[in-house]
């Protein structure tokens, strides 16, 4: 990605909303995600029944199966995000921090910028880990999945339009960053364009086809342009 352009993009942005997992950290860095999925699954099994489908003891995803599970058994919805919010706490405590992501947050603050968290992640564990490493007072507000109500995670822009409404901003004055297709949908819902962080092979294209209105592999080339 043409860095000139980034700066560009950035420009006119008062407001940036990040993504978490990807953009600030790897969560399940030090504590898989396949992990995290089997102990939620395991929470949970005393409570399911014979005709729980087959393929939640398989799932990799968490967040994945906390949809599922909500969908199928609306009544463990709440019990499951309690659970995997705990899960997500001692995650966060071993997780990897991506290069570049505090220094996006510190140039934020630097620039005039507020930075607001986007995440399909816990709010409890986002604000654990802005804790621990000293970033709590560079962030505006989290915004985690709505506790107890999975439908709220992107790409719903429901998240992205509180955080419109908290701080009184209009789209045209943001810009959020993350690292998923569905993070470019929810952006676009919510008329926010959407830079994408292309952490993964392949993720460039995903995100360009999303309609990302910028594609990095580098938090450190946003971090830049934002100085």
């Amino acid at each position: 990605m043409n860095t000139n352009h980034l700066t560009d993009v950035l420009r006119p942005v008062k407001h940036v909303l990040l993504d978490f997992d990807g953009p600030v950290c790897s969560v399940f860095a030090g504590l898989p995600a396949p992990d995290v999925a089997r102990r939620l699954y395991g929470a949970l099994l005393p409570s399911l029944t014979g005709d729980t489908p087959a393929d939640w003891a398989t799932e990799t995803d968490p967040l994945a199966l906390l949809r599922q599970v909500a969908d199928v058994r609306p009544d463990l919805a709440a019990v499951a995000d309690e659970t995997l919010t705990r899960l997500e706490v001692e995650a966060v405590a071993v997780a990897e921090r991506t290069a570049g992501g505090e220094a996006t947050i510190r140039a934020c603050a630097e620039s005039g910028r507020s930075v607001w968290i986007i995440s399909n992640n816990s709010g409890d564990a986002i604000r654990a880990y802005l804790d621990d490493h000293g970033l709590t007072d560079d962030i505006a507000g989290v915004f985690g999945r709505v506790p107890g109500d999975p439908t709220s995670m992107k790409p719903n822009p429901r998240l992205l339009l509180d955080a419109l409404s908290v701080a009184s901003a209009a789209p045209a004055s943001c810009i959020f960053i993350g690292d998923a297709a569905r993070d470019v949908e929810a952006g676009h819902a919510a008329e926010v364009a959407t830079i994408g962080y292309a952490n993964k092979p392949g993720k460039d294209a995903k995100l360009a086809a999303a309609g990302a209105v910028a594609v990095t592999d580098s938090m450190e080339a946003i971090a830049d342009a934002l100085g």
